[in-house]
């Protein structure tokens, strides 16, 4: 339905219920660069001495960075966005997430330089110092922001690209391949690249240095790609019931929102 032929009240409706989706990706995207990896949670683990443990570390750990608890939240709000209100909406609210987090960033390194600076020792000050913290915040978030972002680029763009994809070859059908083939896509890239470059670029994953690298890499990888396939396959029930609820509450046909994206490509 083209915009001028809409009521002013349901205008005010659809941009609300935008605001509302663009809002909760761009504050999990920012808790998730601000928490990211200050603490690993582990969820189980095998041992050849103990056998499998429950909330504890081993050998082999099922285990992830707080920081990746509300990451499935952005790519479902983005598949929202997408069905709902296009493309070009969608890409949008991802340049935004990525300017946020340089704000973030920036104000990270300014709080840092301003007086007084404490006497730092390998970047932290003393562990009694009442802003010890925020060093420690600080120190992590630059440790973990490239790689953050290069992957949260990769993973979001590929996500927004592969929903329009498969809708364009399903004729706007099969709204579960849509949802969960570009989440599982593009939760892999992610997780890959957010990972190997943790490791090389800042030194920031708990490794055991007395163990071979690349297994410990490649668990880190599986675990947090498997939590992250079951977070997409959780939602897809409530992805089908809000995008219905939402249609009609908008009064949007996703399938004519997506045809005016390509007439708009295409002209």
């Amino acid at each position: 339905m083209p915009a001028t032929s809409i009521s002013p009240q349901l205008h005010e409706r659809r941009e609300w219920i935008f605001l509302i989706l663009a809002g909760l990706f761009l504050g999990s995207l920012t808790m998730l660069n601000i928490l990211g990896i200050s603490r690993f949670i582990a969820f189980a683990s095998w041992s050849s001495e103990q056998g499998w443990q429950w909330g504890q570390f081993g050998e082999l750990s099922f285990a992830v960075a707080v920081g990746v608890l509300p990451y499935p939240v952005t790519f479902l709000c983005t598949d929202f966005i997408s069905e709902l209100y296009g493309r070009r909406r969608a890409n949008g609210v991802v340049m935004v997430g990525l300017m946020l987090n340089v704000w973030v960033v920036f104000i990270l390194w300014l709080g840092g330089i301003l007086p007084p600076v404490p006497e730092l020792i390998d970047g932290l000050p003393d562990p009694q110092a009442g802003d010890w913290a925020f060093w420690k915040i600080r120190q992590l978030t630059f440790g973990a922001v490239t790689a953050s972002m290069i992957a949260y680029l990769a993973a979001q763009f590929c996500d927004v690209y592969l929903f329009h994809f498969w809708k364009k070859l399903t004729k706007g059908k099969h709204l579960w391949l849509r949802n969960n083939g570009s989440t599982l896509v593009s939760q892999g890239v992610d997780t890959v690249a957010v990972i190997l470059i943790t490791h090389f670029f800042a030194h920031a994953l708990p490794i055991d240095e007395t163990r071979a690298i690349w297994p410990q890499l490649w668990i880190f990888i599986a675990t947090g790609y498997v939590f992250k396939v079951l977070a997409a396959l959780l939602d897809t029930p409530f992805f089908y019931l809000g995008v219905r609820w939402l249609g009609s509450y908008l009064q949007m046909d996703p399938n004519a929102e997506h045809q005016a994206d390509v007439e708009e490509a295409g002209g």
